[in-house]
């Protein structure tokens, strides 16, 4: 079971970076799911209550942030509840400041890299592929779902849960 869990996060990070990469959304049921899997892990890793708390605090207070993020419109409404979701994951601890660093930094340079890519026109073969024409129009946001789990991959192993659930798969 350990073995599972320890892949879980993991592989909602990358589906959630792909999708928002391929379609610029991120589907609630992928951020349900790492918030319904949360419980599953704080038991198996022990969680003692005051920690769990910390942990949903942190959710609570990202989400809150996301969604004042959201309201005007620098951020999607998919990685708000994203970041929502990796908050309750790394609880209030250097794991969550490590993370929101990362994040901020990569969705800097994921934002250059755009705006670099918009000002130059697509080669005539990709005028198909709408995900690619999608992500190029300049009226388009930014898939910082894509900075999101980028940033929650790098941090996930030094957390308290990574770290948990690799000694236990071990």
């Amino acid at each position: 079971m350990a073995q599972i869990t320890l892949f879980l996060f993991p592989a909602i990070m990358a589906f959630a970076a792909a999708s928002d990469l391929l379609t610029m959304k991120i589907p609630n049921w992928l951020t349900g799911g790492l918030v319904l899997a949360f419980p599953l892990v704080a038991l198996l890793t022990g969680l003692d209550l005051s920690t769990l708390l910390y942990h949903v605090l942190a959710g609570v207070i990202l989400l809150a942030a996301g969604m004042a993020m959201f309201a005007p419109g620098w951020m999607g409404g998919g990685d708000a509840k994203l970041l929502a979701g990796v908050a309750l994951w790394f609880g209030l601890s250097s794991a969550l400041v490590n993370f929101l660093l990362i994040a901020a930094i990569a969705g800097g340079a994921l934002t250059l890299a755009f705006l670099a890519m918009r000002s130059i026109p697509l080669p005539a073969f990709t005028l198909t592929w709408d995900w690619l024409q999608r992500l190029h129009n300049k009226k388009s946001g930014i898939p910082y779902g894509i900075a999101l789990a980028s940033a929650g991959l790098v941090v996930y192993q030094d957390s308290g849960i990574g770290r948990s659930l690799i000694s236990l798969a071990g």
